[in-house]
This record gives C-alpha cells, sequence and structure tokens, in this order.
C-alpha cells in the first residue's frame, strides 16, 4: 500500500472525523484508508475495486464504477468532501461540484501541462492547464483555500496542481449555524 499523497495527507485535517468522504478513482485505496482512519464514512469508487476489496471495514462503501463511460453513480448522494487525486477527466468535474455538501470540501491533486517532460503522464487530455483547478472553482461556486501549481520534487520529478477548495454554505445553512 502506498503511503496517502502528502498534500492530502496535510489537508486532511480540515475534514471533520466522523463525516461522509467520496474518494473518486480511489486506485488501491490509500486514501480511503487515511479518512477511515479518522472516523469519516469513506465512500470509495474506482472501476478496479480489487485492491479495495481488501481494505473491507465497516466505514467503507466500495463502489465499482466506470467513470468515463457511464452514468454518475452516485446521483442524489452529497459529500461533505471529495478526494481525488492523480486523475483528471474534464466532463466530470461539475458532477464532483454539485456532489459537494454545502460547507463540503473539494481536495483535488493531479498532474498539469509541463509534466510530460517528466515522464506520464504525456496526453494534453490528461493534463491541467494553467490556472484550470481554480478557473474550476470559481466556475462552480466554489471557495478556493488552497492552491498550488507547479514542478515538485528535489530535483523535480512532476508538474502538478493542487487544489483545497470549499462549498459555500447557504443563507438557510448560515442563518441556521448562527442560531446555534
Amino acid at each position: 500500500m502506498r503511503e496517502p499523497n502528502a498534500t492530502i495527507a496535510a489537508w486532511a485535517d480540515h475534514v471533520p472525523a466522523g463525516v461522509r468522504v467520496l474518494d473518486v478513482a480511489a486506485g488501491g485505496g490509500r486514501h480511503a484508508q487515511l479518512f477511515g482512519a479518522r472516523g469519516c464514512a469513506v465512500t470509495a469508487v474506482d472501476r478496479d475495486v480489487a485492491a479495495l476489496r481488501a481494505l473491507a471495514a465497516p466505514s467503507l462503501e466500495i463502489l465499482e464504477a466506470d467513470l468515463e463511460n457511464a452514468p454518475w453513480p452516485l446521483p442524489d448522494r452529497r459529500f461533505d468532501a471529495i478526494v481525488v487525486v492523480d486523475y483528471l477527466w474534464r466532463p466530470l468535474l461539475p458532477t464532483l461540484a454539485a456532489s459537494l455538501a454545502p460547507g463540503g470540501l473539494l481536495l483535488y491533486e493531479t498532474f498539469a501541462a509541463g509534466n510530460e517532460r517528466f515522464g506520464r503522464p504525456r496526453n494534453p487530455e490528461f493534463l491541467l492547464h494553467d490556472g484550470e483547478l481554480c478557473d474550476f472553482a470559481a466556475t462552480h461556486g466554489l471557495e478556493v483555500l488552497d492552491y498550488r501549481s507547479g514542478a515538485v520534487g528535489e530535483p523535480p520529478r512532476a508538474v502538478r496542481q493542487r487544489l483545497l477548495a470549499r462549498r459555500p454554505l447557504t443563507d438557510r445553512d448560515a442563518a441556521r449555524c448562527a442560531d446555534l
């Protein structure tokens, strides 16, 4: 099992224990485990769930789904946090934003343009354009809490963008919180 992505692990403190977390393109489940260990109810989605099944835990829901060639498998569900690492399917981005509950967090990190000089992916379809995650957040009304872009590693070994963003509370939610 690979260690959780360092940026996601650092941002995990922003996600309260016990909330609903969606791990998109979960792979081997390193982030599902990270948030599960923090007491979160995790839904891990991937088209190949063999590695995820080995992680079976009461707080882990495993969902096998082809996110690129089938309808969104969670149409009426909202999550308090959504984690995406090393995956980019642009048609899915609006769905991810819509799947965030009010106050929910999006933790996203993947490869960006310029990465082709370091290795895979090289295909521009799978590399973010300059500022693309920030543009996505602005288009979908998400508040950017942290954003980083550029080469990572010493010496550099990849070019990545990282976004921590929050769906604002609705006026009704904010008023209800103020009454507490």
